[in-house]
């Protein structure tokens, strides 16, 4: 069974350090490179694709709320052609840097408080499906799966890699568990290895309940700014790797080609 390791990279600001976005580049498929509006420039922008290149790793676009003091993860609610103009805005800015290596962006990915609200709100997953079909309905959009994001995408006919996260715990009703709890990150590589292999095999969320919940896996989602998490995603290559897995980027997939 194919499936794809993504991480969320190029985010240097005064909340994160990206001194281990090289090392990640050696390890996962596919990068999420933030915009410059939650955190990230045209530097780091550039050095994220030159070793994605560089590796054979796919990369997209990180778009975010406009917010570098709250690293994108405040709730700012805009109208329609606002959130319209932010997503398009970011992708452009990075295809521009892609564009001087002749290479193409192959996916979007919404971050932090936009991607939650988002997967909440089917009024906003509609918008920012229907800005992904306007800039190329052949972008790959990356999306939490089982949220009104992921039925938004298969309603407007767009390509859906569906994610798990590895190094987040789940509420009963599919839900990240809020970052303002103790226990909504998984900072211990061992216990990420365990939770990924077990959603990956059964193709279903696992509830820090216990409840599980039937999905689609297409990816799993490491993020940049955990602590611990180049070691995480090491343990989870190699975990899926001798489970027989084949890890490939989102764009060389074969449900995408």
């Amino acid at each position: 069974m194919e499936i794809n390791i993504n991480c969320d990279l190029g985010e240097k600001s005064k909340h994160h350090s990206n001194k281990n976005d090289p090392e990640l580049l050696n390890i996962v498929n596919t990068a999420s490179i933030a915009c410059g509006y939650h955190a990230g420039d045209e530097n780091t922008m550039r050095e994220v694709i030159n070793i994605s290149i560089k590796n054979g790793v796919s990369f997209g676009a990180h778009p975010s709320f406009k917010d570098l003091e709250n690293f994108g993860r405040k709730r700012i609610n805009l109208p329609a052609n606002e959130i319209k103009k932010l997503i398009k805005d970011q992708f452009n800015i990075l295809q521009k840097i892609a564009d001087e290596k002749s290479q193409r962006v192959t996916h979007i990915k919404p971050h932090g408080a936009l991607n939650n609200m988002a997967c909440e709100n089917i009024e906003l997953s509609d918008v920012i499906s229907k800005t992904i079909y306007e800039i190329d309905k052949d972008l790959i959009y990356l999306v939490p799966t089982g949220s009104k994001m992921e039925i938004s995408a298969n309603k407007h006919g767009l390509k859906v890699a569906s994610e798990i996260f590895a190094d987040r715990n789940y509420l009963d009703d599919g839900n990240l568990v809020s970052r303002k709890e103790d226990n909504a990150v998984i900072k211990d590589p061992v216990e990420a290895k365990d939770h990924v292999l077990f959603m990956v095999q059964n193709q279903a969320l696992r509830c820090l309940s216990g409840k599980q919940i039937p999905c689609k896996i297409d990816s799993i989602c490491i993020h940049g700014d955990t602590s611990s998490s180049l070691e995480i995603a090491k343990i989870i290559k190699d975990n899926l790797i001798n489970n027989g897995f084949e890890l490939k980027p989102l764009s060389k997939m074969k449900k995408f080609l």
